[in-house]
């Protein structure tokens, strides 16, 4: 009986031996250990997660305040998301803890006019940009005395001191006075209790889009453009290309400036 016992105990470990031998390095699973599988993830589960905020009008927001979420940079992810033939699901979440909730994996993607920058290059994976703007000086439509940066000084600029057009105003020369944003900055242009604003050209057309911007203009742009783009984790090559080229089709195919000019009255994709 014992020795029955053994034999079989014998036979089932050869038959793993043999089992392991069989398979060696060569499994399925061994071949895409470490692969990138970002796309093929995506692609299965059907969905594409979104990390943005929805409190960021005109790209990321709710229809009156409480309404479905749409915008810009929504509606161009949702594109993107077509194209690979999957849904976007949004996850809504605060800037500050945006990129955080990116590497604990809650998200594939962040659609939020994420700017490129050096830093967080090195951090992320970007696409291809969909957004470009510059910088700009917004005065009233009469004044003929600002006409670049250098002509700034000396004269009074509106602006949120927490902001980076805050330093660039006064880097220009500019007499700041401190408001808590856009909104108060650009009343105060038209009042003519300041003589300018130094904003995001986006800003600036979305507000000319919403109320027609009677009586401003643009007086000067920066020289140097930003870029945003949707990012992505480090080593989500697969899903960041897959993400270009479907912009390179919504380009080719007109839906950027079509989503551009719903928003903001102009192609801002390049």
């Amino acid at each position: 009986m014992k020795l029955k016992i053994m034999s079989a105990v014998l036979f089932t470990a050869i038959a793993v031996s043999l089992a392991g031998c069989s398979t060696g390095g060569d499994t399925d699973s061994d071949k895409t250990a470490g692969a990138d599988t970002s796309l093929l993830a995506v692609q299965k589960s059907g969905t594409l997660t979104v990390g943005t905020e929805g409190t960021y009008r005109p790209f990321t927001f709710h229809e009156n305040g409480s309404g479905k979420l749409t915008g810009f940079d929504v509606e161009v992810v949702e594109a993107v998301a077509g194209k690979l033939g999957v849904k976007a699901k949004f996850e809504e979440t605060q800037w500050d803890g945006i990129f955080a909730g990116l590497e604990a994996g809650r998200f594939d993607v962040i659609a939020n006019q994420v700017s490129i920058t050096q830093e967080r290059t090195a951090k992320y994976e970007f696409s291809t940009p969909y957004t470009y703007s510059t910088g700009v000086i917004v005065v009233k439509s009469d004044n003929t005395s600002i006409t670049s940066f250098k002509t700034l000084s000396g004269k009074t600029s509106a602006q949120s001191l927490t902001s980076n057009w805050n330093t660039l105003a006064t880097e220009s020369g500019a007499n700041v006075q401190a408001v808590e944003g856009w909104a108060q900055s650009v009343a105060l242009v038209e009042q003519g209790r300041v003589d300018a604003t130094v904003n995001d050209n986006l800003t600036y057309l979305d507000y000319k889009k919403q109320t027609g911007a009677a009586g401003l203009k643009v007086a000067a742009n920066t020289d140097e453009k930003s870029e945003s783009a949707l990012a992505f984790i480090k080593g989500s090559t697969a899903l960041k290309t897959a993400a270009d080229k479907a912009l390179a089709e919504l380009t080719a195919d007109g839906t950027l400036a079509k989503i551009s000019e719903k928003y903001f009255g102009t192609d801002v994709s390049k």
